[in-house]
């Protein structure tokens, strides 16, 4: 707390006639002529003597009215008004003689000087009408400088918090009650847990931080002036070229840039299509939505809140059962995981795949392809984008989140020729989402070979990460099945009947974080078409390399004993 208490003023001179006369102000320094600080009660123009002319080379002594001019009072002086303070002021209210001021010790006079004043107003300590200090004594007790004291209070005064009036000193604003102090928000985010070995997350410090900056900086230097303006809906030009020259090569999608739309995500992309009034694929007339008996519940939701109706298909060890789609003839659209189901594991089966793509020609309908981690693959080839087999009849949906980082937030629609105008009047007129400098970034990462590179190196670390998952389990829980291992960032423990809930209990007891099988379950997936299974879906990319070793231990030591 800063001491505000000063020396006692001068005994002031006495006049001839015995009245006492204030010290004689000095020149200020640096004041030009025709500027205005907050007064400290200065003479107006009303009380001056008629004829006589203002001075502005030098500041009047505080607190003086007309000829006379009165000592101030020292502001330690606890709830005492200076000399002249009631004729000056009126009713506005006692002097704020001593502020209690905390200033810290270090950083700006002026920036701490107006900080601890807000909040002497918020705390209510400081009463709307309260006058305050002149500057000067005020900058006196608190030992700065006198123009410190007479910028702060300008500034507040800007700013509302003070009044300033000539011959009346400086006052706190009139309100009707002091604002009440802001409590700090309580986060809704759960604390972060001792080993977290959720699906769906890459390792993020892996991300190519200093690759991913030089192509930044690349791609800025060689980015065309209307880069920088309003964004094109369709995504920019070069990132549509890279994607189309990758996805042929990588994938086996057959494209061009102009079939290929740049969002936000996969969440964004099933809202182009299903929801909002430009939707694609309204619900009222698109009919029923074919998904995958076990899937992820948050696009499920995305769906249904659009109005659309899911209906759910079995999976076998061969994929998604899609013979049912014709059984069904309000199903018009199928949302298939068919390089690598998600999250059971393993890719749709050939005949699957060719079959699927006739239902989609003979029903006129879309299959949309959810390619989430096409680049994964240890134990085999990768398996080709199913929309190589009818470009007009599938969707390709693909993001960097797993690849890269879903922080990016870029994804892609692969689009059938006659979708894109569509899509694109659903997006809008200008690009909202997809930031066109890391559009840009991303093409220039691409084309650079920066990104297979990437996407090479991680492929390894997470192949070791799943053999270390694998070879844990061997040694302390060789009873568990794992299974869906091939691809991917994650795999599945089968558990015996019963006891999923009770394992999930165990680990978050230990502090660890996984999901239960049951989650995945589309709930009008019915029991005698697929019957339910216990199991993990454990992501085992999550964790960085320090923290993994922990994680195995803590998941070997929930799962439940040989029956």
């Amino acid at each position: 707390m800063t001491d505000t208490s000063v020396d006692p003023p001068r005994t002031p001179r006495r006049s001839p006639a015995g009245a006492a006369e204030a010290p004689r102000p000095a020149a200020r320094r640096g004041h030009r002529p025709g500027t205005t600080r907050p007064d400290d009660g200065n003479a107006t123009a009303a009380t001056r003597p008629a004829g006589t002319r203002p001075t502005t080379t030098a500041r009047p002594a505080e607190g003086t009215t007309g000829a006379t001019r009165s000592v101030p009072s020292a502001p330690s002086a606890a709830g005492r008004s200076a000399p002249g303070a009631a004729g000056a002021a009126g009713s506005a209210g006692p002097t704020g003689a001593d502020l209690h001021l905390d200033l810290p010790a270090t950083g700006s006079r002026r920036s701490a000087l107006m900080d601890a004043l807000r909040e002497a107003i918020r705390s209510g300590r400081l009463a709307p009408g309260t006058r305050l200090p002149p500057y000067r004594a005020l900058a006196a007790d608190l030992g700065i400088a006198r123009n410190t004291a007479a910028d702060a209070y300008a500034e507040l005064v800007a700013e509302g918090w003070l009044t300033a009036r000539q011959g009346s000193g400086t006052t706190v604003a009139e309100r009707a009650e002091p604002v009440p102090p802001t409590r700090a928000r309580r986060s809704s985010r759960p604390p972060r847990p001792a080993h977290d070995l959720r699906q769906g997350q890459p390792d993020a410090a892996a991300f190519p931080r200093t690759a991913w900056l030089a192509a930044g900086r690349r791609a800025l230097t060689a980015a065309p002036n209307e880069a920088f303006g309003p964004g094109d809906p369709q995504g920019r030009r070069e990132l549509r070229e890279a994607l189309a020259d990758y996805l042929a090569r990588a994938r086996g999608v057959r494209t061009d840039p102009d079939r290929i739309v740049v969002c936000s995500g996969f969440a964004h992309a099933l809202r182009l299509l299903f929801d909002g009034p430009r939707a694609v694929l309204p619900a009222r007339t698109a009919g029923s939505l074919a998904v995958e008996g076990y899937g992820l519940a948050f696009h499920r939701g995305l769906l249904a809140a659009a109005g659309a109706t899911t209906r759910p298909l079995p999976l076998d060890e061969h994929g998604a059962r899609v013979g049912g789609l014709a059984e069904d003839p309000e199903i018009r659209t199928a949302l298939l995981t068919p390089a690598h189901q998600f999250p059971t594991g393993g890719p749709l089966h050939p005949g699957r795949r060719a079959a699927v793509v006739d239902w989609a020609r003979g029903r006129g309908g879309l299959v949309l392809e959810d390619d989430y981690d096409g680049e994964f693959r240890y134990d085999r080839q990768p398996v080709g984008a199913l929309q190589g087999l009818d470009p007009e009849r599938v969707v390709y949906l693909g993001t960097a989140s797993k690849s890269l980082s879903p922080a990016l937030r870029l994804g892609w629609m692969v689009l059938p020729d006659h979708l894109v105008d569509r899509v694109l009047a659903a997006k809008g007129e200008r690009e909202a989402w997809a930031s066109a400098l890391d559009q840009l970034t991303l093409a220039e990462f691409i084309d650079s070979g920066g990104y297979d590179r990437h996407v090479r190196r991680m492929r390894r670390r997470y192949r070791d990460r799943r053999d270390r998952l694998v070879g844990a389990l061997a040694e302390h829980a060789p009873h568990i099945e794992v299974t869906g291992i091939a691809a991917g960032l994650h795999a599945v423990l089968r558990l015996a009947p019963g006891t999923e809930r009770s394992v999930l209990k165990a680990a978050a007891y230990r502090g660890l974080v996984l999901d239960g099988l049951a989650d995945y379950r589309h709930p009008l997936l019915a029991a005698e078409a697929m019957p339910a299974t216990d199991g993990l879906v454990v992501g085992y990319a999550t964790p960085p390399d320090h923290a993994y070793p922990a994680a195995l231990e803590a998941l070997c030591a929930i799962l439940p004993p040989p029956l």
